[in-house]
C-alpha cells in the first residue's frame, strides 16, 4: 500500500511540474530562437531522461544489477516510441506526424544508429576486446551523441533563418521575460528530477512482488516508471500546441538514453557493461529501431487522415510494442 501511495505522489508531482516544464521550455525556445526541435532534443530530453541516468548508475554501482541498467535504458527507448502513439491519439483530427517538423528525421536517424551499435555490442558480448574496463562502443556512444547535438542545432538554425517571417508571426509569449522562463523552468525541472529519482525504486518494489525476471522487469516495469516524465511532458507540450517540442523530446530522450548507457559502462568497473547483460535485450534494441523507422516513415509520408483514432504509422508502432512485449515475456 505504501509503495502505491508513494507512486501516486511521485506521479502527481511529475504531472504538475511536467506541464509547467513544457510551457517554459516552449517559451525558452521562442525567446532564444534556438527552435522547438533543438530545445526538445537537448534541454527537455536531458531533464526527462535523468531518472534513467540515476537508475542506471545506482544499478551498476551499489545494486550491482547491470541487467536492470541495460533493460531500463533500452526499454525506455521502446516506450518513448510508444508515446508517439499516445500523442497521435490525443491530436485531433489529423495525424501528429503530419504536423511535426521534418527535422526530427535527423535526430531519429541518430537514435537508430546508436541503438544499432548497442545491439551489436550485446550480440558480441565478451567477444569484443575491452578498452580498460569499458567496451569500445562506449566511445562511439559519446562521440555520436555530441555530433548529433551539434548537427541538430545547426539544422535548426538554418531552418529558423529560412523562415524568419513565419517564426515572427508565431510568437506567443511576448509579455514573458526570458529570465522568468528560465528560473521557472529550472524550478520545475528540479521537481521532476526529485520525484523521478524515487520512481525506479518504487517501480522495482512493485515489480519484484510479481516474481518476474530482471530482464523483463528492467525492460517493462522500471522502463515505464522512468519514462513517466517523457509521457507527461510530451502530452503537456501537445496540449499547448508545441508538437515539435513533444516529438523532439522523445527522439532526443532516446539519443540521451544511449549516452546514459555509456556513462553506466564507465561506472561499472567489473568490465564492459554489455558483456554482463542478457542478450535478450537485443529484442528491445531492435524493437526500438523498428519503431523509430516506422516513425520516420510517418514523418516523411505525412498522411492527412486517420483510419481510426490512430494514424497508420502509430498503429504500426503500437503493434511493434506488443510484439516486443510478447517476445520479452517468452524469453524471460
Amino acid at each position: 500500500m505504501l509503495l502505491w501511495i508513494a507512486f501516486i505522489v511521485c506521479t502527481s508531482v511529475i504531472v504538475y511540474s511536467g506541464i509547467k516544464l513544457s510551457k517554459y521550455g516552449d517559451i525558452i525556445a521562442e525567446k532564444t530562437g534556438l527552435g522547438r526541435t533543438w530545445i526538445g532534443v537537448v534541454l527537455i530530453a536531458s531533464v526527462t531522461s535523468l531518472p534513467e541516468l540515476v537508475t542506471g548508475i545506482s544499478s551498476v554501482t551499489y545494486a550491482n544489477v547491470p541487467d536492470i541498467a541495460v533493460g531500463d535504458v533500452l526499454g525506455s527507448c521502446v516506450f518513448n516510441m510508444l508515446i508517439i502513439s499516445f500523442l497521435d491519439a490525443m491530436h485531433r483530427p489529423t495525424p501528429i506526424s503530419s504536423r511535426a517538423h521534418h527535422g526530427h528525421v535527423l535526430s531519429a536517424g541518430f537514435g537508430i544508429l546508436l541503438l544499432g551499435i548497442a545491439a551489436i555490442g550485446l550480440f558480441f558480448g565478451n567477444r569484443i576486446l575491452p578498452l580498460g574496463w569499458i567496451g569500445p562502443y562506449t566511445l562511439f556512444f559519446v562521440v555520436i551523441y555530441f555530433i548529433a547535438m551539434r548537427l541538430v542545432y545547426f539544422y535548426e538554425k538554418r531552418q529558423i533563418s529560412a523562415f524568419v517571417k513565419e517564426i515572427a508571426i508565431e510568437l506567443k509569449y511576448e509579455k514573458v521575460q526570458t529570465k522568468t522562463a528560465v528560473v521557472n523552468y529550472i524550478i520545475n525541472a528540479l521537481f521532476v528530477i526529485t520525484a523521478a529519482i524515487f520512481l525506479p525504486k518504487i517501480g522495482e518494489g512493485i515489480a519484484e512482488a510479481t516474481g518476474l525476471g530482471q530482464t523483463f522487469v528492467g525492460n517493462i516495469f522500471i522502463a515505464v516508471s522512468t519514462s513517466l516524465p517523457e509521457v507527461v511532458v510530451s502530452m503537456a507540450a501537445v496540449k499547448i500546441g508545441a508538437i515539435d517540442l513533444a516529438i523532439g523530446n522523445l527522439f532526443g530522450s532516446n539519443i540521451f538514453n544511449i549516452f546514459i548507457l555509456a556513462l553506466d559502462d564507465i561506472f561499472f568497473i567489473n568490465g564492459p557493461l554489455l558483456s554482463f547483460a542478457s542478450q535478450n535485450h537485443i529484442i528491445s534494441a531492435l524493437s526500438a529501431i523498428a519503431m523509430t523507422t516506422i516513425a520516420i516513415i510517418g514523418l516523411t509520408y505525412r498522411t492527412e487522415k486517420k483510419p481510426l483514432f490512430l494514424a497508420w504509422d502509430s498503429i504500426g508502432i503500437l503493434l511493434m510494442y506488443v510484439i516486443n512485449l510478447m517476445l520479452l515475456y517468452m524469453m524471460r
